[in-house]
């Protein structure tokens, strides 16, 4: 069975993404132009705004994810940058690596972009768990 979505950030640089994937012990399979998916898509789920049923499991680069038989495709979008599909079906094991709606990898990216725009203003960052699963950034002016 097909869900394929996409994955609610957008991204404007693929090195930021790559610091994400590297975080979270994913490969970044950079110039592999098909991601792993059902293969066919079934009708029973809408497709992402913009996407064809030709278009499923083509892309520019690609996330693989130790333990998931699914990739995430890193696919280019309109603006110059780029955004991620993913076919959510449980039994591609993405969602449960990913978390729901693909949580770990949207706050690993955020977290990346700050951090790199903080670092790029030459200020030190310094990360801070949280209980819940959230991650504080404490950004200080100077080293």
């Amino acid at each position: 069975m097909s869900h394929v979505t996409q994955i609610g950030v957008e991204i404007k640089d693929l090195n930021i993404l790559k610091a994400a994937c590297e975080r979270l012990g994913f490969t970044f399979a950079e110039g592999q132009t098909t991601y792993a998916w059902y293969g066919r898509s079934v009708g029973d789920a809408p497709l992402p705004e913009g996407v064809t049923i030709e278009a499923l499991g083509h892309c520019e680069h690609a996330i693989v994810v130790p333990g998931a038989t699914y990739e995430v495709g890193v696919v280019a979008d309109k603006k110059g940058g780029y955004r991620l599909l993913w076919d959510s079906w449980q039994k591609g094991g993405l969602e449960e690596r990913l978390g729901p709606g693909a949580g770990l990898l949207k706050q690993a990216y955020a977290l990346e972009a700050a951090r790199e725009a903080a670092i790029s203003k030459g200020y030190s960052v310094c990360e801070i768990p949280q209980q819940n699963g959230a991650i504080t950034l404490q950004i200080s002016v100077g080293g």
